[in-house]
């Protein structure tokens, strides 16, 4: 079991502190959240609560993934980083290509990116993009990514981003894995056919039926190597309980740890502590068993 540290809503004056202390206490991750804007007022109903409701207060921060990690990259030194999730149907893929493998030349190893397809109609109107197509585009973009990653001269002739003879420098040195979010059976074979899935909050049950389903589709598709069964569990507070989600097929669990101790509006230093009493208490006990 492998633990990340969710960095949502964080004050990004508190950021650095925060990778220091997670990269010290042997935590594996950063999960990186994104969104362009927060707009006022929307028609499109968040899918994660059951009223609709957005999570997060409209003051809350939103920097930038890539600059972000880029920035983290350099004063941490093991600890690795992915987004929860960018949504690159969102964008131009060749900006995408661009700042995702920038930020994995600056941390070699240590960069993958979670994807999905979006949920908020009214971002991808502002942002110029075609809010229907978003799950064709995405899958295109991915594997227009995947060649972009790669050294020498890329040509495609994609529907939605047919690509001229063209080279992307600099050119990543080591693989960037793409883990998918995403509930629906599209979003789970989406996921299959990439390196990991990153799920919302879940029952340790519910998890371990979600990586049941992931792990049937993957066996369909022929598909082998290393898969990430990545997503929080609402249940789960002793090693024991991480212990039975990791039976059950989770591989990471994303986590603000402070939560248990201090709750989630605790100050730096009680997030700093809580960063280190979860490792102690549970990451601890568990690499140990």
């Amino acid at each position: 079991m492998r633990f990340a540290i969710s960095l949502a809503f964080q004050p990004v004056d508190q950021l650095v502190a925060l990778a220091r202390e997670a990269d010290a206490c042997g935590y594996d991750a950063l999960a990186i959240p994104d969104h362009v804007v927060e707009l006022e007022e929307l028609a499109t109903p968040y899918p994660y609560t059951a009223d609709g409701a957005r999570r997060w207060d409209h003051s809350a921060d939103w920097p930038d993934p890539w600059v972000l990690i880029g920035a983290l990259a350099q004063v941490t030194e093991r600890i690795r980083f992915f987004t929860s999730v960018y949504v690159p149907a969102l964008r131009s893929p060749y900006l995408v290509a661009k700042a995702v493998g920038t930020a994995a030349v600056l941390a070699p190893g240590r960069v993958a990116l979670g994807v999905g397809v979006g949920w908020c109609r009214e971002e991808f109107e502002l942002m110029g993009q075609e809010f229907g197509s978003r799950g064709r585009r995405t899958d295109e973009a991915l594997d227009l990514l995947q060649e972009l990653w790669q050294p020498g001269w890329t040509a495609t002739d994609g529907p939605h981003y047919p690509t001229p003879k063209l080279v992307m420098e600099p050119t990543p040195t080591a693989p960037i894995p793409v883990y998918v979010g995403g509930l629906s059976e599209v979003a789970f074979a989406r996921a299959a056919r990439h390196d990991g899935w990153i799920g919302d909050l879940y029952s340790v049950e519910e998890a371990g039926r979600h990586a049941r389903r992931l792990a049937e589709i993957r066996d369909q598709l022929g598909a082998t190597g290393d898969f990430r069964v990545i997503t929080a569990l609402t249940d789960a507070f002793l090693p024991e309980q991480f212990a039975a989600a990791e039976a059950a097929g989770v591989t990471d669990v994303w986590t603000m740890p402070w939560a248990y101790y201090h709750g989630l509006d605790a100050t730096l230093e009680q997030k700093l502590d809580g960063i280190r009493l979860f490792a102690e208490d549970v990451i601890a006990p568990i690499t140990v068993s």
